[in-house]
């Protein structure tokens, strides 16, 4: 059974539609990319499917539990790294993850080990007493993907996880990435503005353009059909007629990218 059903989902804002007639699914154990221009209804498809904005029509299944109609199940059996900082930067990498481990209502017997657990899984173990504030850019991003696998998610969201970091940082996000998939056999779906990122990380991916899928298929398939020796770029300038622009480190940069690509969509 596929883990994410999308059943002809829309979104409406007065007279914007954000999010149009949208279909498509993803399997279990998969690693799924959304990549689109800005304002492209890559944030806003998220938002519905972590049931934090209703869908004007249609609906998705997520494990096969209805969004609209069973919608705190939902969240029960999904995770969600947002762009924006959700780290607190006056605590330190395991109090952070044990104020996560409390709202995801961890037993309190299983905290601590699955803390240490995560903490392992993202490289942090060492840095596990220092505040947040202190971290680099990569390091706020592997402690808030710490923080999403706590209550072992079937699906974890990941909107722009890589944003606003530099390229050996970014490189270092996509190991942990892709150890969630290997290690938990966990599914992932995530937006992207790096062409690298969605080629590195996904088995498929769907480019979005004015809140359409434009086109959906394997990074290979993709370039195959935008022509011969196209790259994944020439793919995406093909189907969505544009380019994607993307390009900070500390705490304090990583929380002002995460704003600026937010407000931009």
């Amino acid at each position: 059974m596929p883990i994410l059903e999308i059943d002809h989902i829309t979104r409406r804002f007065d007279d914007l539609i954000a999010v149009n007639d949208v279909s498509f699914q993803t399997e279990p154990g998969e690693i799924f990319g959304l990549v689109g221009p800005n304002g492209a209804g890559k944030s806003t498809l998220i938002k519905m499917l972590i049931t934090l904005l209703p869908p004007s029509e249609g609906t998705a299944r997520v494990a096969g539990l209805d969004i609209r109609r069973q919608a705190a199940a939902v969240r029960q059996v999904i995770g969600y790294v947002p762009q924006l900082v959700s780290a607190d930067g006056d605590l330190t990498a395991f109090e952070n993850l044990m104020v996560y481990s409390k709202l995801y209502d961890v037993p309190a017997r299983e905290r601590t080990p699955r803390i240490k657990e995560a903490l392992a899984l993202v490289g942090l173990s060492d840095v596990a007493n220092k505040l947040a504030r202190q971290f680099s850019g990569g390091m706020v991003r592997r402690l808030e993907i710490a923080q999403s696998v706590l209550h072992r998610p079937k699906l974890l969201f990941m909107d722009e996880p890589t944003v606003g970091l530099d390229p050996l940082a970014r490189m270092s996000v996509w190991e942990h990435i892709t150890g969630l998939r290997d290690q938990y056999g966990m599914s992932i779906l995530l937006t992207t503005h790096h062409m690298e990122e969605a080629e590195t990380l996904c088995g498929r991916v769907a480019i979005m353009h004015l809140g359409q899928v434009a086109a959906i298929g394997s990074p290979d398939e993709l370039k195959a059909a935008a022509g011969p020796d196209a790259t994944l770029d020439d793919a995406f300038v093909h189907f969505a007629g544009g380019e994607i622009d993307a390009s900070v480190e500390s705490f304090r940069q990583l929380k002002q990218a995460r704003r600026t690509a937010r407000r931009m969509g």
